[in-house]
């Protein structure tokens, strides 16, 4: 039986893993309309041959490891399961001490350790493809560090987080996803109110902006805006990249404006200030705390499934899953696949919403500055610096891009100054 399962997943994963290819490389459509041919949209008209044909073989090949990694990890704890892993684990810390945080503790550090082995050969394949790219400009060494703090980060805070959880299933068998989510939400800010000033600190290093004449007019913009905030901080993401971002991090007193280092050197000025304002519209139009209450909707619907899967699992393949009790440590598999199917499953959504979100910071940024041609140009620049497909096939947008793609981007600027003209 175990065999059969185990065969059943693997062919599964497989046969999915071919089909994306199928459609990745011979069915997506990425090419222009060509109502759009000669506009700035068309990146014939700022991207050369060569460029040209990275991004599409860049971002094939992104978009490919995507939906291979995702099942991937469904795989793995799947068969963490039905093989006995997960209970082995779980004997070992009970064998080796009766406190309850101390077996939590044993068993998560197998997990967590075997879980970071199997997903380390799609971590490598896509350090080394950003680097073939020219996209990360980080040594190996470099990289395994940070490999190595997030295996740390992320079990501390899975250590917590788990502790809690199946103290909770224990202490509430029927009702522990209600109090979970109850006990999410402060957790849940109080990580975003650390993140900028103990967790982010951990990768590179942050500091007030160096050109002052440049944080001056972006405090006025700012101000503009409405924004009470007294510095903008910069990163040295250039040891890592040569890809360009910025972002609004923190909540309360602990939110941060946030620029790479790399945006600050490729970019000019009036793109620098336009992608600053549309980082201030997120925090005008309060998207940070939107963000939030949509987190809480989700993961209330989310825990309240998981927690109904896994009882009717547990159930009825006990023997299968080598799980005992849904409160047994040994079923933490078992809930991270549901979640992470969940998780998958809702992203179309999630997705939506949040480009949503960023096209009406788009809009604001061009009200705020008045400067449509640097809200191009620097849209530009982010596809050509990071190799972006401009139009990327549907299936890859609805799951993948939380953002609109640069073909939606730039287009809405062609029609936006087509209204302004009339």
């Amino acid at each position: 039986m175990v065999r059969k399962w185990a065969f059943r997943g693997v062919f599964a994963y497989l046969l999915f893993g071919l089909v994306m290819y199928v459609y990745l490389y011979f069915l997506a459509d990425s090419s222009l309309p060509n109502s759009l041919k000669g506009t700035s949209a068309d990146p014939e008209t700022f991207m050369n041959s060569r460029e040209l044909m990275l991004s599409e073989e860049y971002s094939t090949i992104r978009n490919l490891l995507f939906f291979l990694s995702t099942p991937y990890e469904w795989v793995f704890y799947f068969l963490i399961l039905i093989l006995g892993v997960s209970r082995k684990f779980e004997n070992w810390a009970v064998e080796t001490t009766k406190f309850r945080f101390l077996q939590t503790g044993i068993y998560l550090f197998w997990l967590t350790l075997t879980s970071f082995i199997a997903i380390f050969p799609f971590q490598y394949i896509s350090h080394t493809l950003s680097k073939r790219y020219n996209i990360s400009t980080q040594s190996f060494s470099g990289w395994m560090k940070d490999e190595f703090t997030d295996f740390w980060v992320n079990y501390l805070m899975m250590f917590v987080i788990v502790t809690v959880l199946y103290w909770l299933i224990r202490r509430f068998p029927k009702r522990w996803w209600l109090a979970a989510w109850a006990l999410s939400v402060p957790f849940s800010i109080f990580l975003m109110f650390i993140q900028p000033v103990l967790i982010d600190p951990l990768y590179n290093d942050f500091y007030p902006l160096k050109d002052k004449q440049l944080e001056e007019q972006i405090l006025s913009l700012a101000s503009k805006a409405n924004i009470p905030t007294d510095h903008v901080y910069e990163v040295n993401m250039s040891e890592e990249t040569n890809a360009l971002n910025a972002y609004v991090t923190g909540v309360g007193s602990n939110s941060r404006i946030v620029l790479w280092d790399t945006t600050l050197n490729k970019l000019n000025q009036d793109e620098i200030l336009f992608i600053m304002a549309h980082e201030m519209a997120h925090y005008v139009e309060k998207h940070i705390y939107i963000g939030i209450g949509i987190y809480l909707l989700f993961s209330f619907v989310g825990l309240w499934i998981a927690a109904k899967w896994m009882n009717r699992l547990v159930e009825k393949h006990s023997e299968s899953l080598k799980v005992k009790k849904v409160s047994h440590l040994s079923s933490l598999p078992l809930f991270l696949l549901i979640t992470s199917v969940l998780l998958f499953a809702s992203s179309p959504l999630s997705n939506w919403i949040s480009r949503y979100q960023e096209v009406r910071a788009d809009r604001y940024a061009i009200e705020l500055t008045g400067n449509k041609e640097a809200a191009i140009s620097s849209f530009q620049q982010l596809s050509k610096v990071g190799l972006s497909q401009v139009n990327p096939p549907f299936i890859v947008k609805i799951f993948r891009y939380g953002h609109p793609t640069m073909l939606e981007r730039l287009k809405m600027l062609e029609e936006y100054e087509g209204k302004e003209k009339q």
